[in-house]
């Protein structure tokens, strides 16, 4: 039974070595794609060693091409050290932006960078979107498996530190649910800091609620 759902969740995950891998998840009977990557060992390093505070954390809707500067605003806020690992972050988080626009043909997103330093969605789930980007910078990254049933997946897998993920949700228009659950870690009592970036397609930002701003 582990052995079929492993092999079933293997054919509904992609798994790509590019940014281009991740439009695959408009493929029948795909219901993640995930870009493996791994994160420079330096800008692991300084991330890793960043006091929680000084991690950025902001919830906007914007442009793609906005994401730049705002997020140059919001490592300014926090404190966040100007270097060239800072530049690293705010380059990659653009880039993802820009990527995940492009897959999702939309002229909006919802950017989110929270930092967790406890269990935070720790239900396996299915997000009430279209599809989404999760990107793990700093600490354990997003849980995923299938179910079917309601209970949680016997077989989890974990995806890398710094390699993104776009997740079918419930709102996607095609084909019938794939059973695909996802959760953040639990981490609580372990001392550990996570800092997350996840991005949404948006239709309408006038619709949206609790953002900090609109570009």
């Amino acid at each position: 039974m582990i052995i079929d759902e492993a092999r079933e969740l293997k054919q509904c995950t992609q798994v790509a070595s590019g940014p281009e891998g991740l439009a695959a998840i408009h493929q029948s009977g795909t219901a993640a794609t995930l870009w493996e990557r791994a994160p420079l060992d330096r800008f692991q390093a300084w991330i890793d060693a960043l006091p929680p505070e000084q991690l950025p954390r902001t919830r906007i809707i914007l442009r793609p091409e906005a994401v730049c500067n705002a997020l140059i605003e919001v490592t300014r806020f926090y404190g966040t050290p100007e270097c060239p690992e800072r530049n690293m972050l705010i380059e990659d988080a653009s880039a993802l932006a820009a990527i995940f626009a492009d897959v999702m043909d939309c002229n909006y997103l919802q950017l989110r960078l929270d930092v967790i330093q406890t269990n935070a969605c720790r239900k396996f789930h299915i997000d009430a979107v279209t599809a989404r980007l999760i990107c793990t910078y700093r600490g354990t990254g997003t849980q995923y498996g299938l179910s079917t049933t309601g209970d949680d997946p016997a077989t989890v897998l974990t995806v890398p530190t710094g390699s993104p993920i776009v997740l079918r949700g419930t709102r996607w228009p095609e084909d019938p649910p794939s059973g695909l659950l996802h959760r953040s870690p639990p981490i609580a009592g372990t001392g550990e800091t996570r800092l997350l970036l996840v991005l949404d397609p948006v239709e309408d930002p006038e619709q949206e609620r609790g953002t900090v701003y609109i570009h």
